[in-house]
């Protein structure tokens, strides 16, 4: 079953590297953190690393990837993999709730020339949405956007503009003006993925974004030689995401310290999302595996949260759910996003913190890395941008497991585009996620 499909896309090159905002890594201390139990954690550490399968791992991130494909927030796609979470949940016998929450209308759209070249589009939540057929005209050149830029010609043609200089609001409603039927913003710089273009008002016309490499290839190959194109736009309203929640309690007592681990399973589209987040969702679903049957003395829970990438719609659900005693039991949040890729720069796990401190979860994870010999470094770093920032929000320690480029903090050239796929996964990365995560809960929650 193939859900995700496989795209022709209009592009001369997509290796290309994808930076974020970062600051320096700040210093921290790796002492231990104190053994309450009064044994060594190596003995412990072990029932759980020589159980972690490497191959049930990427087994996973796999049928995620390539079978299922793109999960984006809402979709169908979207819907089935948190099926499938959950009943593998169920079957490792844990206790399962599933929540359902509404997430914002969203646009999606497929943008295809006359040849059937499809070409990479982002779709605005102010696009008009387009009749079943989409909309099938010739572009018209019409510069950055300026008034001046468009003449009787544009009228009925889709508007291919460049981005710089106006704001893409008056790009489009200069194009309105104009007369023109549609509207597509190319980057002015390399990235890989499409342009998302924000409009401040919803247009009565679609609008679309695209790359750099895909605008000047349409005005090359299309919009020279009077060619059309077919754009799209679908609205999805009223639409809902879901999280899955596994739940497992000590057998004896109540009123247990909590402890959360995290993964979102959806993705951004076009994206089969294999490191991002595949690989969290795959290694935690084998932490869960792992981690199921033995004595715990502190309440253990699995949140696999949809919504990630449209705002951390589903994390902030989630957290939003806990009752204030469920707050105050909280001891730790480990999330993990993108910790398998195979790109050869990304030697460091990062520790992202919101406040940029060390906290339980930063450190029992630097103690154990000592203990196990993790074979990359640990860097403790402050960066928001994903689940955990729900947890500190809350007042729960959070940490985010994710690997980038030492010194640079760059995260791998194949986030958020197409070439997020099984190819740029390291099997024996995804092991060390596990191994190191898996072992830090388990000291954490061991009876």
């Amino acid at each position: 079953m193939k859900i995700g499909g496989k795209l022709k896309v209009l592009m001369l090159s997509m290796m290309l590297a994808v930076s974020s905002l970062y600051v320096m890594p700040i210093q921290f201390s790796q002492t231990a953190v104190a053994q309450e139990k009064g044994q060594s954690g190596a003995a412990f550490d072990q029932k759980v690393i020589s159980r972690i399968s490497m191959e049930r791992i990427y087994e996973d991130v796999h049928y995620l990837s390539e079978t299922i494909g793109p999960r984006v927030a809402g979709t169908e796609e979207e819907k089935f993999t948190a099926n499938y979470i959950k009943e593998r949940l169920l079957s490792y016998g844990y206790e399962v709730e599933v929540q359902d929450f509404s997430i914002p209308d969203l646009k999606v759209g497929h943008l295809q020339t006359d040849n059937g070249d499809e070409v990479l589009i982002n779709i605005p939540s102010g696009s008009a949405a387009t009749t079943e057929e989409g909309l099938t005209a010739e572009l018209y050149d019409a510069g950055l956007g300026y008034a001046a830029d468009f003449t009787d010609e544009a009228v009925g043609k889709i508007a291919l503009i460049s981005r710089g200089e106006l704001t893409f609001q008056v790009k489009v409603e200069n194009a309105i003006a104009a007369g023109s039927a549609g509207v597509l913003i190319y980057n002015n710089i390399d990235q890989a993925g499409p342009l998302n273009p924000s409009i401040n008002e919803n247009a009565p016309l679609p609008v679309g974004g695209i790359t750099k490499v895909s605008g000047e290839a349409l005005l090359e190959d299309v919009a020279s030689q009077d060619g059309t194109v077919t754009l799209k736009v679908n609205a999805i309203e009223n639409a809902t995401s879901q999280n899955i929640i596994a739940k497992r309690t000590p057998k004896k007592g109540g009123n247990h310290d909590i402890l959360h681990v995290s993964a979102h399973f959806d993705s951004v589209p076009f994206a089969p999302g294999a490191s991002d987040n595949a690989s969290g969702t795959a290694v935690a679903l084998e932490m869960a595996r792992v981690l199921k049957s033995y004595p715990i003395d502190k309440e253990l829970r699995f949140a696999f949260v949809g919504a990630e990438e449209i705002g951390l719609v589903g994390s902030r659900y989630y957290v939003s759910q806990l009752t204030e005693d469920e707050i105050d039991r909280s001891l730790a949040n480990f999330n993990m996003d993108m910790v398998g890729t195979s790109w050869e720069n990304a030697t460091a796990i990062y520790m992202n913190t919101v406040d940029g401190q060390a906290n339980i979860v930063s450190e029992t994870a630097a103690a154990t890395a000592e203990r196990i010999g993790t074979p990359s470094e640990l860097v403790l770093y402050q960066r928001g941008s994903s689940d955990h920032v729900s947890f500190h929000d809350a007042g729960i320690a959070a940490v985010n497991f994710i690997r980038r480029e030492p010194g640079t903090a760059n995260l791998e050239p194949y986030y958020h585009t197409p070439l997020d796929t099984i190819e740029h996964i390291s099997a024996e990365r995804l092991k060390e996620a596990g191994d190191l995560v898996g072992a830090s809960v388990y000291s954490l929650i061991r009876n």
